[in-house]
């Protein structure tokens, strides 16, 4: 079940999608002048001391925010990066997939986010370019720059290969600079992109818009396409009052058990 809007004319580009996307999404289709905080991933990638930086930061920030801890584990900053990272081009692909039936370039040279202040996560995200993939139907499948596929199983596979190569970049670059082991570096993508198409979903603000957004899930990740990890994870279990609720297990550790006063999160590998 789609939810995306009806296009306005054959004119409407990946621009006009970007402009319909729910505000809580956060992506935007630039990166504002003036505001330092924004990291293109094209840059970040070719230069790995960047990211042993935004390591470190994440490291200070952890400390102050836990100073009972005589000193911070180096898998928990090192794994919270590498989710950080990967939420990027998943969020992406998967917002544009679910909202609009589109998949724009998920190359590291066509993403680009902010930085937040205090806690430095990704707090916004701007897909750069114009190109992107679309169904047949869409309104905007005539324009230079949109690839037409024939369907949505075609679509989930440009969404899925799309992001596979942008992680694969990325895991080869980072995963030298931790002690993360690569079916950990993969499970956390994986995670990523299961997350990332739930997100979408619960972004509409109904349980409606959340199961068609586990629908897509379901779409782009039918089952293991290695070097991802499983299959989508996302499943019906009991909630507060007695109601069933989405939720999933997960692939990875986060490892913020490490941190004082801090357990396992529900779904962890850990506890199963």
């Amino acid at each position: 079940m789609s939810y995306r809007r009806v296009l306005a004319s054959p004119e409407d580009g990946l621009r006009a999608s970007l402009s319909r996307l729910p505000g809580d999404a956060r992506i935007r289709g630039d990166v504002p002048v003036g505001e330092p905080d924004w990291v293109r991933c094209d840059d970040l990638l070719g230069e790995p001391g960047r990211l042993v930086r935004w390591r470190e930061r994440l490291g200070r920030w952890l400390a102050a925010e836990y100073p009972e801890a005589p000193v911070v584990p180096e898998r928990t900053p090192a794994s919270w990066i590498l989710s950080w990272y990967l939420h990027v081009p998943a969020f992406a692909g998967a917002t544009l997939l679910h909202h609009e039936r589109r998949v724009p370039s998920l190359a590291p040279s066509a993403l680009a986010f902010r930085i937040g202040d205090g806690r430095p996560h990704p707090d916004s995200v701007a897909v750069l370019g114009g190109g992107f993939h679309c169904l047949p139907t869409d309104p905007g499948s005539a324009r230079p720059e949109a690839v037409v596929v024939a369907d949505e199983r075609a679509l989930a596979t440009v969404l899925r290969d799309g992001f596979v190569a942008h992680a694969s970049r990325f895991i080869d670059l980072y995963g030298p600079l931790t002690r993360l082991g690569r079916r950990q570096l993969w499970a956390a993508a994986t995670d990523a992109l299961d997350n990332a198409l739930w997100s979408a979903g619960r972004l509409g603000g109904t349980a409606e818009a959340e199961g068609a957004g586990v629908a897509d899930a379901a779409l782009v990740l039918e089952s293991r396409f290695p070097p991802l990890t499983s299959a989508s994870k996302l499943r019906l279990a009991p909630g507060a009052g007695g109601r069933r609720e989405w939720t999933r297990n997960r692939e990875s550790c986060c490892y913020s058990y490490l941190l004082p006063a801090e357990s396992e999160c529900d779904g962890c590998p850990r506890i199963r």
